[in-house]
C-alpha cells in the first residue's frame, strides 16, 4: 500500500469519467474541502486489513503531530505498478475509511474507479507532504532491487548551501529571500517527495501543441512523439551530439539489455540507484540498460589504452535508457521509464587530470543548456559530495561553485556508500517547485577497478583511471518538459510563450487572403527555404482571422498575412511573435535574420506538409 500524504489548505476535484466497470456511484460535480490531509492511496497485491489497521494508525499519529482532524481518502492508482485488483481496491479503501470515522475524526471519500480532475494547494510546513509505503511481508513482485536504491532512501546525509565566496551555512539557517528556486530544490530534495499531485502545465502543452502524448498501448513512461515532436526531439539529439564530438567525444553505440549475472554488471547494478526492467531469454536473466555505462566500460576494459590516450571521451546518445520509475512519479515529460540520454564518460589518468577535465564539461553544460533555450536563472546547482572529499579538495569544489555564480544546495555525506565521491547536477525547478535534473557528472572511483579498465602509465606500470560520468544536457525529453514549463512560466508572468526559433516546428507561416496570392506566396516561401528556414502556408478556405490565431496558438515566430498590398510591395508585414511587433521586411531580411539564429545550431526540413490543409490533425 503507498500513501501520498498531503496537508492542504484546500482540495478540490470532480469525477469526468468512468474507467472500470466497478466504479462507484458519483455526481460529476466540484467538490472543495479546506484545511484538509489528502491521502492519496494505492492498494496493492497482497494488502490486507491488518495492513489497513496499520497503516491507518501510522496516519492517525501523523495527524496528531501537524493538528489535524479532517481528511480526504482519495483513491489514486498512479503511485504502484503491482495494484490491488479493483474489488480488493476498493474493498480495501472503504476499510480505510470506517477505520478513520471510527477514530472520530472528519473523513471524505473520492469515489472510486473514476478519471478525476484535482486542484489542490499544499501548506508550507516541512510535515505538509509525505509519502509512505506499507507491505504486509507478502512478495508482490519477483524484482531484483538495488542496493544502492534500497540504502539512498536511508541514506544519512546533511544539507548545506555553500556561497561563492566560499562559506558553508546550514539549509535551517540560510537566508533564502533572494534565492526562492534554490529554497525549492532545498525543500524537494530533502522532503523526497517524488510523486505528482496534480498534472503539471507542461503536460497540457505538449498535447495542445501537437507534440508528445501518453500511449496506453505501452508500459507507463513510454511516450508517444508525433512529428513536430518529433523534429523538436531530433534537433536536440544532433545539436546536443554535436557539441559533445565538438569537445572530443568519440561516437560509439552499445547494447539496450545485459546478463544480470556477469560479475562486473552484477556488482555495479547495487552500486547505482534505479530500479530495473528484467526480461528473461533462453538461458539469461537480462536487464535493460539504464545509461550507457555498462557497454562503455567494457569497450574501454578491452581497449589498449595509454596514458597518451588520456583522457578519452567515450560518447553514446542512448536512445533508449530505462528505468523502473514508481508509477505515482510518472508525469509527463518530467520523469519516463524510457528516455533518451546523450551520456559521455572520460577515462582520466588521476584525479588532477579528472578535476580539471570536469571544470571544462561543467562549461559545456552550460554552454549547452544556454543554446537549448534555458538561461542561468532557469535551473540551480546542487552538488554532493563525502566529507572526506570535500576537506581534501575544498579550493578545487570552491572553483566549481564560483564557475555558477550564485550559492549552490550541498549534500554532504559522512562516508562514500555510491561509486562517486562528487556528484553535481543543474535542476530545473518546474511551476509545481519540483527540481528535474538536467546536466550533470559524477567522479567515479571504483568501476575502472570492477571492469578491469587498465592504461600503461608513464613508468610503464599498469593502472586504474578515475572515470567521470557527464550528461551534457540530461534526458532529451526532459529538455523538452523544461522548455514547456518555461513558457508558461512566461504565460503566467503575462510574456507571450515561444520556443527557441531553432527549435519550431513552423519558423514562417503564410496567411494568403486568397487563392489569387497562392503563386507569391509559394516563391517566397522558396527563397525562405534557401536559408534553411521551415515555411508553410496555411491555405484552408477559413478566415484571416482564425488562420491568425491558429498559427498564434501554434507559437509560430514570424506571421505573414499576405493579399494585394503586400504583392505589390517589396516589403511585408511580419509579424514578430518575439517582439510583439508588425515589423516591414524584405524576404531577403527576414531570411538572414532567421539563418542567423540557426547558426551552429542542427538544421532540419519542415515535419509536415507545407501547405496546411493537406495536413493530418494529430491527437489522443
Amino acid at each position: 500500500m503507498r500513501i501520498l500524504q498531503l496537508h492542504c489548505d484546500f482540495v478540490e476535484y470532480e469525477p469526468v469519467k468512468k474507467e472500470i466497470e466497478q466504479a462507484e456511484a458519483a455526481e460529476t460535480k466540484v467538490t472543495r474541502l479546506d484545511d484538509v490531509v489528502a491521502l492519496f492511496v494505492s492498494m496493492e497485491k497482497g494488502d490486507d486489513d491488518a495492513l489497513i489497521a496499520r497503516a491507518a494508525g501510522e496516519v492517525r499519529e501523523s495527524l496528531k503531530r501537524i493538528g489535524a482532524q479532517r481528511i480526504l481518502v482519495y483513491p489514486y492508482s498512479h503511485l504502484s505498478s503491482s495494484l490491488a485488483s479493483p474489488p480488493d481496491a476498493l474493498r480495501l479503501v472503504q476499510s480505510m475509511t470506517l477505520l478513520f470515522q471510527d477514530a472520530r475524526l472528519e473523513v471524505f471519500r473520492a469515489p472510486f474507479g473514476w478519471t478525476k480532475a484535482f486542484t489542490v494547494k499544499v501548506k508550507g510546513h516541512p510535515l505538509a507532504e509525505q509519502s509512505k509505503t506499507f507491505t504486509s511481508g507478502q512478495a508482490v513482485e519477483a524484482e531484483t532491487v538495488s542496493k544502492a536504491l534500497k540504502a539512498e532512501e536511508k541514506l544519512v546525509s546533511t544539507y548545506h548551501v555553500l556561497t561563492q565566496d566560499g562559506e558553508m551555512t546550514a539549509v535551517k539557517d540560510f537566508d533564502f529571500s533572494r534565492y526562492s528556486n534554490l529554497e525549492k530544490l532545498a525543500k524537494y530534495e530533502m522532503t523526497k517527495v517524488r510523486a505528482a499531485a496534480e498534472q503539471p502545465p507542461h503536460v497540457d502543452l505538449m498535447k495542445r501543441l501537437s507534440l508528445v502524448d501518453y500511449e496506453a498501448g505501452s508500459d507507463p513512461g513510454n511516450l508517444r512523439f508525433y512529428p513536430k515532436g518529433r523534429m523538436i526531439k531530433s534537433l536536440l539529439e544532433q545539436y546536443v551530439s554535436s557539441r559533445v564530438r565538438d569537445y572530443g567525444g568519440i561516437e560509439v553505440e552499445t547494447p539496450i539489455m545485459y546478463d544480470m549475472k556477469h560479475p562486473a554488471l552484477a556488482d555495479y547494478l547495487h552500486r547505482f540507484p534505479a530500479r530495473q526492467y528484467q526480461i528473461k531469454s533462453e538461458d539469461k536473466d537480462l536487464f535493460l540498460r539504464f545509461s550507457a555505462c555498462f557497454g562503455q566500460f567494457l569497450m574501454a576494459k578491452d581497449a589498449q589504452l595509454s596514458y597518451r590516450h588520456l583522457p578519452l571521451r567515450l560518447y553514446e546518445l542512448t536512445r533508449y535508457s530505462f528505468r523502473r520509475e514508481k508509477s505515482g512519479e510518472l508525469v509527463g515529460l518530467r520523469r519516463l521509464r524510457a528516455f533518451t540520454m546523450p551520456d559521455c564518460h572520460a577515462i582520466c589518468a588521476n584525479l588532477e587530470q579528472a578535476k580539471g577535465e570536469l571544470l571544462t564539461r561543467f562549461q559545456l553544460s552550460k554552454s549547452v543548456l544556454t543554446d537549448i533555450g534555458l538561461d542561468a536563472e532557469d535551473y540551480e546547482l546542487a552538488i554532493r559530495f563525502t566529507e572526506d572529499f570535500y576537506r581534501e579538495n575544498e579550493a578545487f569544489i570552491k572553483d566549481v561553485i564560483k564557475m555558477h555564480g550564485r550559492p549552490v544546495l550541498v549534500e554532504m555525506w559522512k562516508e562514500r556508500f555510491f561509486y562517486f565521491v562528487l556528484k553535481w547536477e543543474f535542476n530545473f525547478i518546474d511551476n509545481q517547485g519540483k527540481a528535474s535534473a538536467l546536466s550533470t557528472d559524477q567522479i567515479d572511483v571504483e568501476n575502472a577497478k570492477r571492469y578491469g579498465i587498465t592504461f600503461v602509465d608513464t613508468d610503464g606500470s599498469s593502472k586504474y583511471p578515475i572515470i567521470l560520468h557527464n550528461s551534457p544536457s540530461g534526458a532529451i525529453e526532459r529538455c523538452i518538459y523544461a522548455l514547456l514549463e518555461k513558457a508558461h512560466h512566461q504565460t503566467v508572468s503575462k510574456q507571450v510563450p515561444i520556443l527557441p526559433i531553432w527549435l519550431s516546428p513552423t519558423h514562417v507561416r503564410f496567411i494568403p487572403i486568397g487563392r489569387d496570392y497562392f503563386d507569391h506566396v509559394d516563391a517566397m516561401a522558396k527563397e525562405l527555404e534557401s536559408y534553411s528556414v521551415r515555411v508553410d502556408i496555411d491555405d484552408r478556405e477559413e478566415t484571416v482571422g482564425k488562420r491568425v490565431r491558429e498559427a498564434e496558438r501554434e507559437w509560430i515566430p514570424y506571421i505573414i498575412v499576405f493579399g494585394e498590398k503586400e504583392a505589390s510591395s517589396s516589403k511585408i508585414p511580419v509579424r514578430d511573435r518575439a517582439s510583439g511587433k508588425l515589423r516591414e521586411m524584405s524576404v531577403a531580411e527576414l531570411g538572414q535574420e532567421i539563418k542567423l539564429s540557426l547558426e551552429g545550431k542542427a538544421l532540419m526540413k519542415l515535419p509536415l506538409p507545407r501547405m496546411v490543409s493537406v495536413r493530418p490533425q494529430f491527437s489522443s
